[in-house]
């Protein structure tokens, strides 16, 4: 994207001038800030969930963690096209499953994004047996989620692990009783604020 954009706008510049080209060199600057991928860390403790996404915070509540099939504490963070859309690990520990499944493109903000859109969903099991669903989904501009990692990885808190183009959001689906550290409507920045602190055993 970034290539091909920048090619585009000097090829374009140098064959028809700058009228032609402005269009170009604002899609090829948009491309620029969206894929940026600032280095982070973060001084955080083994039982704390640290934000994956940049964005805001539209859910907070108990659900029904449908990959896990159990009750949990739903936490969700929505990414705006301005936003970073690099992804990062919200605990240390083991992707014990990875799932996959295709689907539509709604706004992900909408709640039935969560159902509906395509997604990509990681179980991490923590180093006391803690169970976390971190769940990818693709929004009304996005069309390709990207994740590098795969069942039987160790993930470090703070971690990248993936990336989803052009606006969407990620859940994360924790134990029930976990103990949650934002509010609705936060600012949260991706391996840097902690969401939550996990609550069971070992903590």
């Amino acid at each position: 994207f970034i290539a091909g954009s920048l090619l585009a706008a000097i090829a374009v510049h140098a064959l028809f001038g700058w009228t032609w080209a402005a269009p170009l060199w604002i899609f090829a600057i948009f491309c620029l800030q969206f894929f940026r991928d600032p280095q982070r860390s973060a001084e955080t403790a083994a039982n704390d969930i640290v934000c994956s996404a940049d964005g805001k915070v539209i859910f907070i509540g108990p659900v029904h963690d449908p990959y896990l099939d159990r009750p949990a504490t739903k936490i969700s963070v929505f990414m705006n096209v301005f936003n970073v859309h690099s992804n990062r690990a919200p605990i240390t520990g083991r992707i014990m499953q990875r799932w996959y499944k295709p689907g539509k493109f709604f706004n992900a903000a909408l709640d039935k994004a969560a159902e509906q859109n395509e997604q990509n969903a990681l179980w991490i099991k923590t180093d006391d047996e803690q169970d976390v669903t971190c769940v990818q989904i693709a929004g009304l501009v996005a069309r390709r989620i990207l994740c590098y990692v795969d069942e039987g990885d160790e993930l470090v808190s703070g971690q990248r692990y993936g990336f989803i183009r052009f606006g969407s959001r990620v859940d994360l689906y924790l134990p029930e009783g976990t103990e949650v550290k934002t509010v609705l409507g936060d600012k949260v920045t991706a391996g840097i604020d902690v969401l939550a602190v996990l609550t069971g055993p070992g903590n």
